[in-house]
């Protein structure tokens, strides 16, 4: 991780809102795919970090669905319940924590994150 200053107030905001619109899936159903994939979309071509950041928060989404699945299946063995607690920690921590840092004009990279979007 390496911490940069960002070029404008806008480009913060937006790098924030990359990550903090994923906890719109607390509320609507793929609200955690859909929110940081319309700002991506939006502000991608703008901001070169919101570009960045958008592809780290839609990746890092993906990644716990994907976990999600996978913990699913495991419930039938019953440690899937265990697994899909973590697994709803584990992004609501990191996604705050994602979005304080971009917010403060720090680039953030997901741990455990599947690189599909590149």
């Amino acid at each position: 991780m390496e911490n940069i200053t960002y070029t404008s107030n806008d480009e913060r905001t937006f790098s924030m809102l990359c990550h903090l619109s994923a906890l719109s899936g607390l509320i609507i159903p793929f609200g955690h795919i859909i929110g940081p994939l319309v700002v991506w979309l939006l502000k991608k071509e703008e901001f070169p970090e919101v570009d960045r950041q958008g592809k780290a928060a839609l990746n890092f989404q993906l990644s716990l669905t994907i976990y999600s699945i996978i913990a699913g299946i495991l419930v039938i063995f019953l440690v899937g319940f265990v697994l899909l607690g973590a697994i709803f920690l584990l992004g609501l921590i990191l996604t705050i924590i994602a979005s304080v840092k971009s917010s403060n004009g720090e680039r953030f990279e997901y741990p455990l994150s599947i690189n599909l979007i590149k």
